[in-house]
């Protein structure tokens, strides 16, 4: 496995020290969608959300921008799964439903846990993607996990049972 890390993917030396501790070989260069591939498969791509806030913006304020990475990445046929680092009280998507979001304190128009796990729940089901959740100390080895399995939920639109 070579795993290829995006250029613009910031604050990452948490993950590359996992890699190398693993022996796995990386390198940066710019990549089409997320964060990072296999680039010997590179079919299946890890998008990492430092937390579940970074999440809310990209899907409310940065709507246009989010939705045309998963577009490009159904177009290049790139199964596209998000690694969310969160608490170690986040461990699944239905978790999500009992997330308080600090930002509900200065802004009413903020989303709660529940209203993100509805609009999540959507987003895997129409764009076919994952959203998957670890803690900072787990993002390494749960990339390495995520793009040698190979088996996602859902690949190139086919949900898989």
């Amino acid at each position: 496995m070579i795993i290829q890390c995006d250029t613009r993917e910031q604050r990452y030396e948490h993950i590359t020290k996992s890699f190398d501790e693993q022996g796995v070989k990386w390198f940066r260069s710019k990549l089409p969608v997320a964060d990072y591939i296999d680039f010997n498969r590179p079919h299946i791509a890890v998008d990492r959300k430092m937390n579940l806030g970074e999440l809310c913006t990209n899907i409310c304020q940065q709507h246009d921008r989010f939705r045309a990475e998963l577009l490009r990445a159904q177009d290049l046929e790139i199964t596209l799964i998000f690694l969310v680092e969160h608490s170690r009280n986040i461990k699944t998507l239905s978790d999500v439903r009992h997330w308080v979001n600090p930002r509900l304190k200065i802004s009413p128009c903020a989303l709660s846990g529940m209203e993100l796990y509805k609009r999540l729940c959507t987003i895997e089901i129409k764009y076919h993607t994952e959203f998957c959740f670890c803690t900072k100390e787990e993002t390494g080895a749960r990339i390495i996990q995520i793009l040698s399995e190979n088996k996602p939920k859902y690949v190139f639109g086919i949900e898989r049972r």
